[in-house]
C-alpha cells in the first residue's frame, strides 16, 4: 500500500508532511483511516478542492478508509483569511451549504465496496461543547505564543483591521476535529491544502498531548498555481464551481480545455487518474503537435467526467464540436441548457422574430461596427447564421431559425461568434 506515496509524489500532490517515513510505514502495515475537512463557505466546492479530493481518492484506491468532514461548526466561525474578517453566515445558510457539499462529495468519492468513504459533520460534536469544556478540556493544551506565531494570524493581528477572537479560536476547533475522529474512528492521518498546515499540525499536537502513545500524521497537498506563479482558478465568469447551476458543465469543460501547454501535463498528473504511460504519451503529442491540443482535450474530458458524469461530458463535447466545427445540423441536437452554457460568455443581443436581419444581428452583437461593414461582410460571404452562410442581407429571422432556448448563432468569418436571443 505504501506505493501510493510514490504515486502521489510523482503527481505533485505532496507538499508537507510530519514524517514521511513513519507515514510510509503506517500505510504499509495496513489500511489507515484518514480525513480531510471541507468548510461550507459557499454553496459549492470549486476546482481547488478537487486537489484534496483527488489525493483522498488515490488513498482510497490504495485500500485506505476516507472520512470527508463537512464543517457545519467551523463553517459558522470561519478560518482567518488574509483579506480580512469573514462575514458570518446564518446557521440556516451554513446548514444548506453543508447539504450541498455533502451531495458533491458523495459523487466524487466511492461510498461502496470494502473501504467506503464516510461523511461526518463536526457540528455533531462541537455543538455539545460548553464554553467551560472548550476552555478547560481543550484550551489548556494550546499555547498563546504558538497560536500567535501562525503566519496568517500574525499578519491579521498586525493589520489595520486586526483579528477577532472568533476567527482566532478556529484553530482550536479544527484541532479538536482530529482528536474526535481519532477517538471515534481510529483516524491517524489528516490531509488537506498546504494553507492549512498550521491548523492541521495543531490537531496532531493536541492528540499527542491528550492521547499518550498515539501516533498520527499530517500530509498536505500544494496549492496549484500556473507555471508563471499566478493563481490558477478563475474563468471569465468567476470561480470554477462544481455545481452546474453556478458554472455550466460547458463552462467547466472550456476552462480545462483552455489550459496552456506549459501547464497541461502537470495538471493531467494532478487532476486526472490517467496512467503515467498515457500522460507521457500526451506530453509527447503536445511537444510534436501542440495545435491539436490533445492533452487539453484529455484533461477537460477526464475532469468533467469525474465531476459531471459521462452523459453530461458527451453533451458538452458535442456542443463544443458543433459551435466550432461549422456543423449546422449538429446545432439542432443541442439541448437548451447546454446551449445556454455554451453561449453564456459570447457577445449577445436581442432579436425580433420576423423583423431582425443578419445585418441587424451583426451590428447588435458587436461583430461589426456599422451596417455598411455588415453588408460588406455578407457580400463577401463572411456572415453565418447557425453555421450556414447567409447571402441575402434582407432575409428576416424566422421561428424556424431558432435553436433550443430561442437563440440563433451569428458568426463572422471563421472564429468570431455571437448569440442573439428572441424577445
Amino acid at each position: 500500500m505504501s506505493d501510493v506515496l510514490e504515486e502521489l509524489q510523482w503527481r505533485g500532490l505532496i507538499a508537507q508532511h510530519t514524517d514521511i517515513d513513519a507515514l510510509r510505514k503506517a500505510l504499509d502495515e495496513g489500511p489507515v483511516t484518514f480525513y480531510c475537512g471541507f468548510d461550507p463557505t459557499a454553496a459549492s466546492l470549486h476546482h481547488g478542492h478537487l486537489v484534496a479530493v483527488k489525493l483522498m481518492r488515490h488513498l482510497q484506491l490504495a485500500g485506505h478508509h476516507p472520512l470527508a468532514l463537512v464543517g457545519g461548526a467551523t463553517g459558522l466561525v470561519g478560518d482567518p483569511r488574509a483579506k480580512g474578517e469573514r462575514v458570518l453566515n446564518s446557521p440556516e445558510v451554513v446548514a444548506g451549504w453543508v447539504d450541498s457539499l455533502r451531495r458533491q462529495l458523495e459523487h466524487l468519492l466511492d461510498f461502496s465496496g470494502s473501504n467506503p468513504a464516510r461523511i461526518v459533520n463536526n457540528l455533531d460534536w462541537t455543538s455539545q461543547l460548553s464554553a467551560i469544556d472548550l476552555l478547560r478540556d481543550l484550551g489548556k493544551y494550546f499555547r498563546m505564543g504558538t497560536m500567535l506565531n501562525k503566519d496568517i494570524v500574525a499578519r491579521r493581528i498586525n493589520s489595520e483591521e486586526g483579528l477577532s477572537y472568533t476567527e482566532f479560536s478556529y484553530q482550536i476547533l479544527q484541532a479538536n476535529d482530529y482528536l474526535e475522529l481519532y477517538r471515534k474512528y481510529g483516524c491517524t492521518l489528516e490531509v488537506g491544502g498546504n494553507d492549512q498546515w498550521g491548523n492541521m499540525v495543531g490537531g496532531a499536537d493536541l492528540i499527542s498531548k491528550v492521547e499518550p502513545g498515539a501516533t498520527v500524521h499530517v500530509l498536505t497537498n500544494p496549492l496549484i498555481t500556473k507555471a508563471d506563479g499566478t493563481k490558477f482558478g478563475k474563468s471569465e465568469g468567476g470561480a470554477i464551481w462544481l455545481d452546474p447551476t453556478m458554472l455550466s458543465p460547458y463552462g467547466f469543460y472550456q476552462f480545462w480545455l483552455q489550459v496552456e501547454d506549459v501547464d497541461v501535463v502537470r495538471f493531467l498528473k494532478v487532476f486526472t487518474f490517467l496512467s503515467r504511460e498515457r500522460i507521457e504519451e500526451l506530453e509527447r503529442e503536445t511537444q510534436e503537435n501542440p495545435r491539436a491540443r490533445a492533452a487539453q482535450k484529455a484533461l477537460a474530458h477526464e475532469v468533467t467526467t469525474w465531476v459531471h458524469g459521462e452523459q453530461e461530458t458527451a453533451r458538452v463535447e458535442a456542443a463544443t464540436a458543433a459551435l466550432w466545427s461549422g456543423d449546422a445540423d449538429s446545432l439542432r441536437n443541442i439541448d437548451a441548457f447546454t446551449l445556454a452554457g455554451a453561449t453564456a460568455d459570447l457577445p449577445s443581443a436581442q432579436l425580433e422574430v420576423g423583423k431582425s436581419t443578419i445585418i441587424d444581428l451583426l451590428v447588435a452583437t458587436g461583430l461589426e461596427k456599422g451596417r455598411g461593414a455588415a453588408r460588406k461582410t455578407v457580400a463577401q460571404g463572411g456572415a453565418y447564421l447557425n453555421m450556414r452562410k447567409v447571402s441575402d442581407e434582407d432575409a428576416v429571422i424566422t421561428e424556424d431559425d431558432l435553436l433550443a432556448g430561442g437563440v440563433v448563432l451569428v458568426r463572422k468569418g471563421r472564429r468570431k461568434l455571437a448569440v442573439a436571443r428572441a424577445n
